[in-house]
């Protein structure tokens, strides 16, 4: 595993973060593929003997049972200032007024059996609660210490600038990372939000470098629950199969030129683009193994220009 810093915070990383989507009790309106608490266990457990030390949760990933099981495997095995723990907020009642922030740390603190947490990141974008207010309260968890970092998620470039200044106007802590939705698939951030992130020095630990399954096999789909359960990620990229597939296939020529896998490199590509930790969710053990072996892949500029040839625009979604 190789490390690095989030951000300007000093806070020291994994380069590749566990993604908890799939901890937790299965639900109906939200997952049904998930993992219980001994498979969870598992997971965290392979991770750590791999060098993982970011782990990125939210308050309503299956109904907040994502955080329950987080929080008991690493209590089961780890001290908790050896990890990083990631948690969000803004799919609640009340979004990211100050009272919902208010509440929901305490919830995710509750669930994930910590007195804090390292980084908090809003989900997405409030249109309906001031800009003033949300980062007023999320500074005020800084300097009461339930939360050492801010980071956010999937918004357009100018509602996160427009969050950065407010914050700074006024003396208030600042976002140190985003968590935006970036892949091989899906490159519609290089337009705005990951240039303005660079500029800033603000950490990238995108979502889904996977594009949820599609870039780490030769199968557009395969027979997995979670291919065949994920309900979310069928909109976002099987619209576009029909010209998306060719940079599947080349994914798979270059796993074969360089003796590594699909999986391998799609992430070492992320690397490439000069990503802080890309999040990898996990539903077996092996597959934390198998993504880890990226660190250890570069590619040419041929290769990087090779993949990404056959890109052409899609419409932005996840905002």
């Amino acid at each position: 595993m190789k490390y690095g810093q989030l951000g300007k915070t000093g806070i020291e990383v994994s380069r590749l973060c566990v993604g908890c989507l799939s901890f937790g009790q299965p639900f109906s309106d939200s997952h049904m593929w998930t993992l219980n608490q001994e498979e969870t266990e598992t997971i965290v457990r392979k991770a750590l003997d791999l060098g993982f030390t970011f782990f990125d949760t939210a308050n309503t990933y299956s109904h907040g049972t994502s955080e329950e099981y987080l929080g008991r495997a690493i209590k089961n095995s780890v001290s908790r200032d050896k990890v990083i723990l990631a948690t969000k907020v803004y799919f609640n009642e009340g979004h990211l007024s100050k009272k919902a922030i208010r509440r929901e740390i305490d919830g995710s603190l509750k669930r994930l059996n910590t007195d804090y947490v390292d980084l908090y990141i809003i989900h997405r974008f409030d249109r309906t609660t001031p800009i003033e207010e949300t980062m007023e309260a999320l500074d005020g968890l800084v300097k009461c210490g339930k939360v050492r970092a801010l980071g956010a998620s999937a918004m357009y470039g100018y509602q996160f600038y427009s969050m950065q200044v407010a914050a700074e106007r006024n003396g208030w802590t600042k976002f140190c990372s985003m968590q935006n939705h970036y892949n091989l698939l899906y490159r519609e951030d290089e337009r705005e939000i990951i240039p303005l992130c660079k500029q800033e020095g603000v950490a990238l630990t995108p979502f889904s470098p996977l594009a949820a399954g599609r870039l780490a096999r030769v199968e557009w789909k395969s027979d997995s629950p979670r291919s065949q359960m994920d309900r979310t990620a069928s909109p976002k990229y099987d619209g576009t199969q029909q010209t998306d597939y060719e940079i599947v296939r080349r994914v798979h020529e270059t796993a074969e030129k360089h003796g590594a896998t699909m999986t391998q490199v799609a992430i070492a590509w992320h690397m490439a683009k000069g990503m802080t930790a890309p999040i990898i969710g996990a539903t077996k053990a092996k597959y934390l193994e198998d993504a880890a072996g990226a660190l250890e892949l570069s590619f040419s500029a041929e290769d990087i220009a090779y993949l990404e040839e056959p890109y052409q625009p899609h419409k932005v979604v996840g905002r």
